[in-house]
């Protein structure tokens, strides 16, 4: 048996969608005396409760059976490529549109490299991320929140446990995991494609071009060779 001001307890409880941990935690205070008796020492609880990380799938039941509310904390450049219906779009991060000296120039090298090639946003952190959660919603309501990866939810759910919200839960890979038609969207794209911008799509689409005409070639070669002989002559000589 532990002793006084050591003690410490954990209790779990398992859900449908995966283990959600309660830790609760003890801290002991000093005694004193009263009329010459030794007074009790006091322990002050607390409790926290852990975000819960679920599959895309389970986030859907989730939000269907058990009532959860979406928030979606990317930036907007990617929540308007492709969001899920009725969500909420609170993102944890904001475009830096700072004019000091110093912002300028890691914005020109950003939008030259990361921006032009993946199509990323210069962003900063959204300091009301935290109030804009809570004028929305009470510490009790039933939150997933969702970005592209899984980074950002997880670290936007942290602030908000740090402040008193209960019932958290992330899409462990994000939405990039989310196979079509899994969750109504609205978009230009499918949600597990709302990251992908810049170069890399083009590219990819060259890419693609590029592979079906080798393709095309090559079966020509195979099933026509006379021909393909004859067209290979002609460029040559040209």
């Amino acid at each position: 048996m532990a002793g006084i001001g050591s003690c410490s307890t954990t209790l779990s409880s398992t859900s449908n969608f995966c283990t959600s941990w309660l830790k609760l935690g003890t801290r002991t205070h000093g005694g004193g005396t009263i009329l010459g008796q030794p007074t009790r020492h006091r322990q002050k609880f607390s409790i926290r409760a852990e975000v819960n990380f679920v599959s895309a799938e389970e986030a859907k039941e989730l939000v269907a059976v058990e009532g959860y509310t979406v928030i979606d904390v990317r930036d907007k450049s990617q929540y308007e490529r492709a969001h899920i219906k009725s969500c909420h779009h609170v993102p944890l991060f904001i475009e830096n549109q700072d004019n000091d000296f110093g912002t300028i120039i890691k914005r020109t090298l950003h939008n030259n490299f990361s921006g032009l090639f993946y199509g990323l946003p210069f962003t900063k952190p959204n300091p009301e991320f935290v109030e804009s959660v809570k004028t929305k919603f009470s510490p009790e309501s039933k939150l997933l929140l969702v970005c592209q990866e899984g980074l950002r939810s997880a670290a936007a759910a942290n602030k908000l446990e740090q402040v008193g919200f209960e019932n958290i839960a992330c899409i462990t890979s994000g939405l990039q995991s989310v196979k079509p038609g899994e969750f109504d969207s609205a978009g230009s794209t499918e949600l597990q494609d709302a990251g992908k911008a810049g170069l890399v799509t083009v590219q990819g689409k060259i890419s693609a071009v590029l592979g079906t005409v080798l393709i095309c070639a090559y079966l020509f070669i195979t099933f026509f060779p006379d021909q393909a002989e004859k067209i290979l002559a002609i460029f040559a000589a040209s």
